[in-house]
């Protein structure tokens, strides 16, 4: 299938992204959320990175020009799909939510429209139980921040067909990004590694091991990781890290994936990390 109109569905900080990198490679693309407000913060976020981009030679001052205008928003998720080649969700990671939209958006895109959902950790086989096109059902595993990052998980469902794999392989190498092929098991391969070391480190600080400071000074100089476990965790949401523990916890029953108590307090507590100003270190907004 050649693919020309990308749909992003959700425009917080993984569909902005999204958006970004597919209207920047020459997709035409449309941006929907449920708030204008959410749309209006999402252009004035990839028009910023553009201009850092351009800053940094690494686009022209007319690619990102280009880049913007080939980005089109609307309210309506129906007027948003009904057109487009292939339909990517990015919105938060419940799967009752993804779900609601993958039964809404498979009535009334195109019967060969492919839906993709930029889940990082809940099951493509059960989202596309929803739909009616289950083998064009597929994961698309993008990174934070999505513009920098090259890797995406790309997560077959039981039904996803090798068209539709193939389809998406071929997307994403457009996008100058390096695709990987998983399985449909709970956490795919990145939140299954990532996350039981993410919770370790919070339950160091829990008993007292060490200070946030220097539990992450040990993973970035001794094993020579970018960035802690613990700023990572708030860089990434430390609600979004207890979702995807308690998805790899249920899926796969083993107790070594059991969120660590210290974790669900700060999320109880609305200390979310970054995006709240408050996690395991303070921000400024």
């Amino acid at each position: 299938m050649v693919i020309k109109n990308i749909t992003v569905i959700g425009a917080g900080t993984m569909g902005n992204g999204i958006a970004h990198v597919c209207a920047q490679a020459g997709f035409m693309v449309t941006l929907t959320d449920i708030n204008q407000a959410f749309i209006d913060r999402a252009f004035t976020t990839i028009t910023s990175n553009l201009v850092r981009q351009v800053a940094k030679n690494v686009i022209t001052e007319n690619q990102k020009t280009e880049t913007l205008d080939r980005i089109h928003s609307t309210l309506s998720l129906d007027d948003a799909v009904r057109t487009a080649d292939l339909i990517i969700e990015a919105v938060t990671e419940n799967a009752e939510i993804k779900k609601q939209i993958f039964t809404k958006i498979d009535s009334c895109a195109r019967p060969e429209s492919i839906l993709a959902s930029n889940t990082s950790s809940i099951s493509i086989t059960e989202i596309a139980a929803t739909t009616s096109r289950p083998e064009k059902v597929i994961g698309m595993h993008f990174m934070n921040p999505v513009p920098v990052m090259k890797l995406v998980e790309i997560i077959r469902g039981l039904a996803t067909d090798r068209e539709t794999l193939q389809s998406i392989m071929d997307v994403v190498k457009r996008l100058e990004k390096v695709p990987v092929e998983v399985n449909d098991y709970p956490g795919f391969i990145a939140n299954r590694v990532l996350m039981p070391m993410i919770n370790e480190a919070i339950y160091c600080l829990m008993e007292g091991v060490a200070t946030p400071e220097a539990i992450d000074t040990v993973m970035k100089l001794g094993m020579n990781h970018p960035m802690g476990p613990l700023a990572l965790a708030d860089f990434i949401g430390l609600d979004v890290c207890l979702s995807i523990l308690n998805v790899l916890s249920d899926g796969l029953g083993d107790p070594k994936y059991r969120p660590c108590p210290l974790l669900k307090k700060m999320v109880a507590a609305g200390y979310l990390g970054k995006k709240s100003s408050k996690g395991f270190y303070t921000y400024t907004k």
